[in-house]
């Protein structure tokens, strides 16, 4: 209730000139104003009044060995503290993560103003582990270790937003299963880093798979003809924020990096799910087969080695890898599997350097009973993620042209701009530029979302479902590449 001043001060007269004399029991004139004041006060801090100011989140960064971890950086928050805590071990990991930071902050556009208390030391986990419960963690680094940072870090009260591969192992994904548990048991919150939903391309591809009378229905699909493909390739040698990018000479052991087919797979199992079954609760147990998996190495030579990492000789964990003196790296991976029903394939490939003028590449295929959604990023999309529409029935283009007009006007709602260019095998979709973000610009985006995860107490029942049945099908694949075995559809 509110108590206007007015209508309190007429109660009170009412209530003097009433037949029950309270003066005879105490001084009403004195006592009333003392009564008034204290219940204005409480109705200033209550919240129909003047509110407080909300605490600002306290963020804390563990061991950052992967400049992800930095990227989460290169944007300011509100609702996050400019004061950070680092624990780290000493080395060139941290010192490249405070680096970029650092750059950030001394930008001449936006410059962030990340104040970095830093702590380094053989004792940084359990220092670590003393910080103030309802933290917000950062991880992202070396995967051998990051999934008992992230069951350690839930256990200690904290917050955790982790770059992905959150597991790289069957045994990782039990340890992984139970740090969930725990968090829904200690009502923490416990998020991994998916940039690619964030991609403008992958967004329109959802939406119009879930358009009836543009893609019909999801095929069923065969291994050899999956319903579902996303393939991607990528390189050691590149830039991030405009400079050479230099790698930690563990990233090219598996056994601390993680092979292929649990890293970077980890963003395409990821959009199988986001894209094609929005939403949805998945159950791991029931919903995921893993029909056949691979791996292959990349084969990289000493100076190229050199060049990534600026080290001059191959550290011993490494030996075993090596033939003939060439580093074999098991980056390359690919998982034929289906996923309720639906057959699907991921595969992603590295190399060590992109020709001039290129980069990254991706490609995407929704194979549906009325049209293919299609994502091409090669040199005739001059390696920019482009998003075509081709009607599976060629006989009826002008038919299906029609309808697909009037249907892309709930997109065009949604993103003024957007237009449809015909071609001769379907249609291309035009993206104006204010709706296409690039791979850094996107953790800030995940983050965002976190925060607000973090503000309603709660991710979606399907998010953690998500989590979990993504990281047992990499984890399960890995294991049938190495086992070399394959099921029978």
């Amino acid at each position: 209730m509110i108590l206007n001043p007015k209508n309190f001060m007429s109660m009170n007269q009412s209530f003097l000139n009433s037949t029950f004399n309270v003066k005879k029991i105490f001084n009403f004139r004195l006592v009333i104003p003392v009564v008034f004041l204290f219940i204005m006060q409480g109705c200033n801090n209550s919240k129909t009044g003047k509110e407080e100011p909300m605490k600002k989140i306290h963020l804390t960064v563990l061991d950052p060995g992967h400049f992800h971890a930095a990227l989460v950086q290169k944007t300011m928050y509100s609702q996050i503290d400019s004061n950070v805590n680092v624990y780290a071990p000493d080395g060139p990991d941290v010192e490249s993560y405070l680096k970029l930071v650092n750059s950030y902050n001394s930008r001449k556009d936006n410059p962030t103003s990340w104040k970095l208390n830093v702590y380094k030391g053989a004792d940084y986990l359990e220092k670590f582990l003393l910080q103030e419960k309802g933290s917000l963690a950062v991880l992202a680094g070396n995967n051998k270790y990051k999934t008992d940072y992230i069951s350690k870090s839930i256990q200690a009260g904290f917050n955790v937003l982790s770059d992905k591969p959150m597991a790289i192992t069957p045994a990782g994904f039990e340890i992984l299963k139970n740090a969930f548990d725990s968090a829904a048991q200690s009502h923490t919150l416990l998020y991994d880093i998916m940039t690619s939903r964030y991609e403008i391309t992958n967004i329109l591809e959802r939406e119009l798979s879930k358009m009836p009378e543009v893609f019909g229905e999801m095929e069923k699909g065969t291994a050899g003809n999956p319903a579902i493909s996303k393939q991607s390739t990528h390189y050691f040698l590149k830039n991030v924020s405009g400079a050479p990018l230099i790698r930690p000479a563990w990233y090219f052991d598996t056994e601390q990096e993680g092979e292929g087919i649990v890293d970077i797979t980890t963003h395409l199992v990821d959009l199988v799910q986001w894209e094609c079954f929005p939403e949805q609760i998945l159950d791991y147990g029931k919903d995921v087969t893993i029909v056949s998996a691979k791996r292959w190495p990349t084969l990289i030579t000493l100076p190229q080695y050199s060049m990534v990492t600026k080290q001059d000789t191959f550290p011993g964990y490494l030996k075993k890898d090596l033939k003939n003196n060439v580093l074999n790296v098991y980056a390359n991976g690919e998982i034929n599997y289906t996923l309720k029903g639906i057959h699907s394939k991921v595969s992603v490939s590295w190399n060590y350097q992109a020709q001039p003028g290129s980069g990254d590449t991706y490609f995407s295929m929704l194979r549906g009973t009325k049209a293919n959604l299609i994502i091409r990023q090669d040199k005739e999309q001059q390696f920019k993620p482009t998003l075509y529409i081709e009607p599976v029935d060629k006989s009826s283009m002008d038919k299906y042209g029609q309808t697909l007009t009037q249907e892309f006007k709930k997109i065009e709602a949604t993103y003024p701009g957007i237009a449809l260019k015909k071609l001769e095998n379907g249609w291309q979709v035009i993206i104006p530029e204010q709706f296409v973000s690039d791979h850094e610009q996107q953790f800030s985006m995940v983050t965002n979302k976190f925060l607000d995860f973090l503000k309603n107490g709660k991710i979606p029942d399907w998010e953690i479902s998500f989590m979990k049945t993504k990281y047992f099908t990499t984890t399960q694949a890995l294991e049938k590449a190495l086992s070399g075995t394959k099921t029978s559809e």
